[in-house]
């Protein structure tokens, strides 16, 4: 059993934001507070300490939890977040959520940790594909992964599948997911949300 005190959570928000007109995703309004925070709450208490991977505005993520940077300058992509949040890990296991699914479920720790099942990495799925940026990794991988990345590896679920990775199904909330990419999403659902009860 893993308690809260083996697991370090992470929020990935070192993207470029290309579709987000370049801006940092992570800090966009969202429904009264930073994007990021929302999927930051999802930790909230379940874990001995919350990362931020960021690669700029550090000092607003810093607001939310002890921020890290990519181990290598440049926006190298998820994977090379992956790998610095193993890296800056002091715990055994590592769990990781982007920052722009607002929607994940309240009980996402409870599913992964249960879901992990032995393996050494755990990865969301919602009943048709994987989600490989929420996922619980132990910590022990991050040489593995270094390797990989020297090798020129950058998709994150190509190197999972060398680990033979657990899947937690979380087909049960089917908005989970739900991923703001542009300015659009992003107001569909703050609308959606605003709106009765139900509607989502």
């Amino acid at each position: 059993m893993i308690t809260t005190q083996a697991l370090t959570g992470m929020v990935l928000a070192g993207g470029e934001g290309r579709r987000m007109g370049g801006r940092d995703k992570g800090l966009e309004p969202f429904a009264g507070l930073p994007l990021f925070a929302h999927t930051a709450a999802k930790l909230e208490g379940q874990v001995a300490e919350l990362l931020i991977s960021a690669n700029r505005n550090l000092d607003a993520y810093s607001m939310f939890g002890r921020v890290i940077t990519d181990e290598e300058v440049g926006f190298h992509g998820p994977l090379m977040g992956i790998y610095s949040g193993l890296r800056a890990a002091n715990t055994p296991w590592l769990l990781v959520v982007p920052c722009d699914t607002p929607l994940l479920p309240d009980d996402l720790v409870a599913r992964m940790l249960a879901g992990i099942q032995g393996a050494d990495i755990a990865v969301a799925f919602d009943g048709q594909r994987i989600h490989p940026t929420v996922a619980l990794i132990r910590t022990a991988l991050a040489d593995d992964l270094h390797a990989a990345l020297e090798s020129g590896e950058r998709k994150i679920q190509r190197w999972y599948e060398r680990h033979a990775p657990s899947q937690v199904d979380i087909s049960d909330c089917p908005n989970a997911f739900t991923n703001l990419n542009t300015q659009e999403d992003k107001i569909r659902l703050e609308a959606q949300l605003m709106a009765p009860k139900g509607a989502l």
